[in-house]
This record gives structure tokens, sequence and C-alpha cells, in this order.
């Protein structure tokens, strides 16, 4: 009975880890660039949107095509830039314990 009240307790100080893992991955940001910088996105590392930068030089009516592939090869970056960090954190969160890649957080 001792077993299980420890697995009991360790399971509760892993999902304590997971859920304060989940909170960091709320607040940390990551930045994708594209065009020598010349449009940014910025995500938290969960993958939600906070932000996007575009520099003037590029907001000429003929060159909108340009600007939209640019967004999106920006967000990807900085979407594969937070699913690193979602590994890492939740990976120190959970002792090391490395999540495959792809696999969705089951806490989050």
């Amino acid at each position: 009975m001792t077993d299980l009240m420890g697995l009991m307790k360790q399971a509760q100080a892993m999902q304590q880890k997971m859920a304060e893992a989940n909170e960091k991955l709320s607040e940390e940001e990551v930045i994708g660039e594209a065009g020598a910088g010349l449009v940014t996105v910025t995500l938290s590392a969960r993958g939600e949107a906070r932000g996007i930068s575009i520099d003037p030089s590029l907001l000429d009516p003929a060159e909108v095509e340009v600007v939209e592939d640019l967004l999106v090869a920006a967000h990807n970056e900085a979407r594969r830039k937070g699913e690193a960090r979602q590994q890492e954190i939740m990976g120190q969160a959970a002792g090391g314990l490395q999540m495959p890649p792809g696999m969705p957080n089951p806490f989050g």
C-alpha cells in the first residue's frame, strides 16, 4: 500500500511539473524571420500568434504576394522554434523523458 501512495505522490508531482511547464510555454515567445528580417512573426512557444512585423519597404501593392510568402515562411520558422522549445521544456518537466517529435502535448 505504501508503494501505491508513493506512486500517487510521484504522479501528482509530475502533474504539477507539467502544469508549470505549460505555463512557461504560454509565456515564452519565439520569433521567426523571413526575407533577411523584413518580416517577423512572434508566437508563444505553444504556437499562439503574438505579433507580426513587416518592414515598410515591402508595402508596395505590387509586392503583396511576396509579403504573403514571407509571412508564411516566418510563421513556419517561429512554429518550428516553438515546437523545439516545447520538446525541451516538457522533457525537463518529465525528468528528461523526451516525447516523440510531433506528439501532441497531453497536458496542453
